[in-house]
């Protein structure tokens, strides 16, 4: 593209950023292609770090009990912080909605396109907590939830010059509330190639999984993914398999989350049958995913999750371990793309039954982990999705031309 082009991107993330579809993605592929991004937003904790791709501008703190608030305005002052520095080709925004309008109002002074990233659906997710309440709690959140709701679906999108999605689920269902499908690009979460090696990743060596079959969940625990699943996954496999092993590497958002899976873990008498590891560095747990036999990928069904692109099953499949993912639209699209994996409904039945069969045939299980890196490698890694993103620039951008 043109040297450099220039994207003003004010982020929901935490910055510096750590989610690859960010830090990766943007900071790593675009500027392979000539494109610099200057990101704006909100610290996540006391941490700095540089952002060579193009500057970072973070202003306020995600730690803040007023961040909710005062967000647009912390937006604002990094934006205008930001513009000090470059002239940017375009702003963009991800998963913002106040911000989402004054970038979009920034973007009409400054003369140049506005560009939408939705990753999650935040007005149906502000709907569901909505409901997690009652009485003037409700209606506080009721409110958030429509004024949202306006500004998002009457004020930004339909002016935005693109929108990039999290999947051809999320483009259609934007589609059908009456968004142009062809203003659409739908960018599905990946790897990046050199982590996601199974050659580069080190083996755990924790005697706990030895002469186990290890089934492994790779990822966040929360009441709201439906977590107790796995739980009532080991106790299907406690009868069928009785030396599996569910392995649970990942934390969640709260040490009250943490504690109820503890509880249930315990009330249900499964503690030799389910390792809870809490968080662990990247690396190690890798070195914990290779060493299962069987990957786990289930998403609740519903709108909140219907239109995402999970992360874990790309990354099991990159590692060469043979899955069993549920049929939400990006899953699916997967399993039957790459051959590596097994899709059926987030039911405790229909999950054990093809865990056991891929326990049971290593045949099967073998042809799975062949056809798993070569699919990936050829459709999910974030230097692919970087040239689909770039390419995207050239037709929204003017006088953008892609670089080499």
């Amino acid at each position: 593209m043109r040297k450099p082009l220039s994207i003003a991107f004010i982020v929901r993330d935490p910055l510096p950023p750590a989610r690859a579809d960010v830090a990766t993605l943007f900071g790593s592929e675009m500027p392979r292609y000539g494109v610099n991004t200057a990101l704006v937003g909100q610290v996540g904790g006391s941490e700095t770090a540089e952002w060579p791709a193009g500057g970072m501008y973070p202003v306020g703190s995600l730690r803040s009990r007023f961040a909710a608030v005062l967000s647009p305005l912390w937006d604002l002052r990094g934006l205008l912080r930001a513009l000090k520095h470059i002239r940017p080709d375009c702003i963009q925004v991800r998963d913002k909605i106040a911000s989402g309008l004054l970038g979009r109002i920034a973007a009409g002074v400054l003369g140049v396109p506005f560009v939408y990233w939705m990753s999650f659906p935040i007005v149906e997710g502000f709907e569901v907590r909505r409901d997690e309440f009652r009485g003037i709690k409700w209606l506080a959140h009721a409110l958030r939830a429509a004024a949202s709701r306006f500004v998002i679906y009457r004020l930004v999108l339909p002016k935005a010059r693109h929108i990039f999605v999290q999947s051809e689920a999320m483009a259609d269902w934007l589609a059908a509330k009456g968004l142009k499908r062809s203003r659409m690009t739908a960018v599905p979460m990946g790897v990046d190639a050199g982590v996601f090696d199974r050659a580069a990743v080190t083996p755990s060596l924790d005697p706990r999984l030895d002469g186990r079959r290890v089934v492994l969940y790779l990822g966040r625990i929360a009441r709201a993914r439906r977590s107790g699943f796995l739980l009532e996954l080991a106790e299907g496999l406690k009868q069928e398999v009785p030396d599996a092993l569910v392995v649970i590497a990942g934390d969640a958002a709260s040490n009250d989350e943490m504690d109820w899976m503890r509880a249930e873990i315990a009330r249900r008498g499964i503690g030799d049958h389910v390792l809870l590891t809490g968080w662990l560095p990247q690396q190690e747990a890798l070195g914990y995913a290779v060493r299962a036999e069987v990957g786990l990928s289930p998403i609740p069904r519903g709108v909140l999750f219907d239109v995402s692109s999970p992360t874990k099953l790309v990354e099991y499949l990159a590692l060469g371990i043979p899955s069993v993912a549920n049929d939400i639209p990006d899953q699916r699209l997967v399993v039957e793309e790459s051959g590596a994996g097994l899709c059926v409904p987030m039911e405790v039945g229909p999950f054990v039954a093809a865990i056991r069969r891929l326990l049971d045939d290593r045949t099967l299980s073998a042809e799975f982990a062949q056809r798993g890196p070569a699919y990936v490698s050829s459709h999910r890694t974030y230097a692919i999705l970087g040239r689909i993103v770039a390419e995207t620039y050239t037709k929204i951008l003017p006088e953008a031309t892609l670089e080499t």
